[in-house]
């Protein structure tokens, strides 16, 4: 292991981390090894990965000085946020602004930067189509990572930036499954319209930064988006219609529907799907899942994913 070049990996324990840590050490002749960053190196999660032979280190996005450490000796590193955990766009960006600078420092060769786009280069502030929120963001998860990927060429930092997809995980850990109405009826909700949404499962975002990480040079100053598939609302109705022997409906609703249904961060992602929708095209056109296949051939569809994981979508 010792001959093989180092990628850290941030949010190892995660769905983007975690899939790629697995997809390096799966690997045995692999040119790299991983070194999973957590925060708490004692969890199942971390054990587990640590039981596939990575490196586990302890490290906190919010602390620069951890990161550094724990960036030294490596060749390159895997960065992501996780907006969830603070719902802040300003403490996000601050932690890309840690992980830049630390890599920098580190002097590593090649740093991918799990990104999305600034929604507000397409829908500015003024444009009130679309709710403003915390008085400067359409879409702040979404904003907040697009509009700080100068953070790491500022620093002068090799990076890919790799525009990821809606999880399907999504069904699972975000209660967006089939729900049953009053009815009885199944229906999965979304305000999409006839839009078709790219998405992907988790596990192949990691699969995919390890083909990038083999690929090396050429893709230093890229970026690159990724998707699984395409699918729409009525096209989610019928795969769990297929998948659970069962009708399900696909509800549609309006963006201001979606936002007003009160959840933790409803408004951002009602304005998130508003977004897909309204500006299909241009989001759709760069996450061809054929060009994603070409970096990772085992690029699951929608119905290969959800027969391998139906059973952890919660569905009353």
């Amino acid at each position: 292991m010792a001959d093989k070049k180092i990628i850290a990996v941030v949010g190892a324990t995660g769905a983007q981390g975690g899939g790629l840590v697995r997809a390096i050490m799966s690997d045995p002749n692999s040119e790299f090894t991983a070194r999973a960053i957590t925060r708490d190196p004692s969890s199942d999660g971390a054990e587990a990965l640590a039981a596939l032979g990575a490196e586990v280190v302890a490290a906190d996005i919010d602390d620069e000085a951890s990161v550094r450490s724990a960036f030294e000796g490596a060749y390159g590193a895997f960065c992501v946020t996780f907006f969830w955990a603070h719902y802040s766009p300003e403490t996000e960006q601050a932690e890309a602004g840690n992980m830049a600078r630390a890599a920098k420092t580190a002097g590593l060769q090649h740093v991918i930067w799990s990104t999305l786009e600034d929604t507000r280069d397409f829908i500015p502030l003024s444009d009130d189509r679309m709710p403003t929120l915390q008085d400067k963001w359409k879409v702040p998860h979404y904003d907040s990572k697009g509009s700080i990927n100068h953070v790491f060429t500022d620093a002068g930092v090799p990076t890919t930036f790799l525009q990821t997809s809606f999880y399907w995980e999504n069904f699972i850990y975000f209660g967006m499954g089939p729900q049953r109405g009053e009815d009885g009826k199944l229906r999965v909700t979304f305000p999409l319209g006839d839009a078709k949404l790219p998405g992907m499962a988790a596990e192949d975002i990691g699969k995919t930064a390890y083909a990038i990480f083999k690929g090396g040079t050429p893709f230093i100053g890229e970026t690159v988006s990724v998707a699984g598939e395409h699918l729409g609302g009525a096209d989610f109705a019928a795969a769990f219609s297929k998948a659970l022997g069962e009708p399900v409906e696909y509800n549609e609703v309006s963006p201001d529907a979606y936002r007003g249904f009160g959840f933790p961060g409803a408004d951002d992602i009602g304005n998130m799907f508003q977004f897909k929708h309204d500006f299909e095209d241009e989001y759709r056109a760069p996450r061809d899942p054929a060009e994603a296949r070409k970096l990772n051939p085992a690029l699951q569809s929608f119905e290969t994913w959800l027969g391998e994981n139906l059973s952890r979508i919660p569905i009353a």
